[in-house]
């Protein structure tokens, strides 16, 4: 079989999957973020799994709501959520329609449009912390929740689309508690990352909110 060329489109069944074998699978490949003033490529080195109705951890544990419904659409899709009053995430949704898993796009390495990334985020102080965490790496890829839904597989130029790139050795994938994640699924080992990429983001235990 001849290897896929890295600018190869992930097809849907790549998605179609279950969550904890995607999740590490994505590390490594291209998002194409295409905007109105040119296209914004980043190399995933960060991600972390929610498998829906098994993991307390996911949006979509207690069922279907009006934030969380794209979760239990196709596979290949983008979720998008606002967090914290500040931040919005970004997502892929996997497994076959109605499962609600995701993978959250926790940080990579801008290889196209830095210049462009940098104008959306223009507080990053070098290369390797411009999409480094969820909230950076959407403001960077000028992620909102308008763009909630869109389909990453679609062959009609939509602003997403996510390539073959070039995955790394299995030896280099580092898997551990995910980052912020309290209660019964704190422990889960569903944080992916590149092993020694400086665009991984530090990670952070779950802190109980305070009551005032």
């Amino acid at each position: 079989m001849i290897p896929a060329s890295p600018r190869t489109p992930l097809s849907r069944s790549f998605f179609d999957r279950p969550v904890l074998e995607i999740a590490p699978d994505l590390l490594g490949r291209t998002l194409v973020r295409s905007t109105d003033k040119g296209p914004i490529e980043l190399r995933l080195t960060e991600v972390e799994a929610y498998d829906g109705p098994n993991d307390p951890g996911s949006h979509a544990y207690r069922g279907r709501t009006d934030r969380n419904a794209v979760m239990f659409g196709p596979p290949g899709h983008t979720y998008v959520y606002f967090t914290y009053g500040m931040w919005h995430c970004l997502n892929l949704v996997c497994g076959p329609e109605g499962r609600a898993s995701g993978v959250l796009l926790r940080a990579g390495e801008i290889t196209r449009g830095a210049d462009l990334a940098r104008v959306h985020r223009p507080t990053s102080r070098k290369p390797s912390d411009l999409a480094q965490g969820p909230a950076r790496l959407a403001i960077a890829l000028a992620v909102d929740r308008t763009l909630n839904g869109c389909d990453a597989c679609s062959d009609d130029g939509g602003p997403f689309r996510v390539l073959t790139g070039t995955p790394p050795s299995p030896d280099a994938v580092r898997t551990g508690p995910r980052t912020g994640v309290g209660g019964e699924g704190a422990d889960h080992p569903w944080r992916y990352w590149i092993d020694g990429d400086p665009t991984v983001s530090p990670y952070r235990p779950h802190t109980p909110r305070k009551r005032r």
